[in-house]
């Protein structure tokens, strides 16, 4: 349920609403749209906030009964706004990988090598290649990391009960690792969507050392506890897990630049020179509550939360 906190102020016929900050923008709609259905509907003025962080908007109106109707009719786009697809995710549990200095230079090179090659073809003013290929497609290094879940996760009390979630469980998934360390080795490269002539997403495929699948079962001991909790779509609780890291994503390319014809890229070239790149083998450490778009002094995504997974004892032989 949405959490509105509201006030009537009687005399002057307004309404204070708390509206979290990603769902303000389905108030107003499309080119307004949304917003002006409701002033027509109900005689209001919809007033957004003007500061960044204010939380509240503005229902004004001639009567107490048009501003409680404009609330509710707003109370309705909100409760639809959360099980829209348009609603970003917010945050996701991840696996790092781009903790490994080794690993993110290897990265680094990779995507050098790519650039130097293409750089030497002729682009476009717009800086894309005729390969549609350009820097902004590349992933930071030391973002690299497996996606176990994506959350969406609009205000602070979800991000509270998320975090809380993932400590709860814990225990849990060390059993699930039955508490020994766990590796994965990436090797090679493959599209997820696409083919290497028209690539959206290259990523390299991972295999968990030992082939025991502890670490899926891991995984799904997590997915289970927030579909549980009611924090996951049914689209994306129905979904299958399938551990990757990518290295490559047309959804990253700068917006100024995103047209038709760059909706993909030209990566031949690139599964001919790294399609059977050995990247190595590398220790999952942790499990984190990652908010998207926002990064730590690492350069990694920022950890709301996070839980260890079992790490090498000097008398294991790992």
């Amino acid at each position: 349920m949405l959490d509105n906190d509201e006030s009537l102020m009687h005399k002057s016929c307004q309404l204070l609403k708390h509206v979290d900050a990603p769902l303000i923008r389905f108030i107003r709609g499309k080119w307004g749209l949304t917003q002006k259905q409701i002033e027509g509907e109900t005689g209001v003025k919809i007033i957004f906030p003007s500061a960044k962080g204010d939380n509240s908007i503005v229902i004004e109106g001639s009567s107490v009964e048009n501003v409680n109707k404009a609330s509710e009719k707003i109370t309705n786009v909100l409760e639809q706004a959360v099980k829209s697809p348009n609603l970003d995710y917010s945050h996701f549990i991840s696996l790092p990988l781009g903790i490994h200095p080794e690993l993110v230079e290897k990265l680094q090179n990779f995507q050098k090598s790519v650039l130097n090659e293409v750089n030497m073809i002729p682009g476009d003013m717009d800086g894309s290649s005729a390969m549609g290929i350009d820097r902004s497609i590349f992933p930071k290094p030391q973002t690299l990391h497996l996606t176990v879940l994506m959350l969406k996760l609009w205000n602070k009390d979800r991000v509270t009960t998320a975090a809380k979630i993932l400590k709860e469980i814990s225990l849990k998934v060390m059993d699930a690792l039955e508490n020994r360390p766990v590796s994965v080795r990436l090797s090679g490269l493959a599209c997820m969507k696409g083919s290497p002539a028209k690539a959206q997403v290259v990523y390299a495929p991972i295999e968990e050392v030992g082939g025991d699948e502890r670490l899926l079962r891991a995984c799904q001991v997590i997915i289970d506890a927030y579909v549980e909790a009611g924090l996951v779509l049914q689209k994306d609780a129905r979904q299958s897990l399938k551990l990757h890291a990518t290295l490559m994503n047309v959804r990253h390319r700068k917006r100024n630049m995103r047209t038709e014809r760059v909706d993909s890229f030209d990566a031949r070239g690139i599964f001919k020179k790294y399609g059977k790149e050995d990247w190595g083998e590398y220790v999952i450490p942790e499990a984190h509550l990652s908010e998207r778009f926002l990064y730590d002094e690492s350069g990694y995504y920022h950890c709301c939360c996070s839980i260890p997974f079992p790490v090498a004892s000097k008398f294991s032989g790992f």
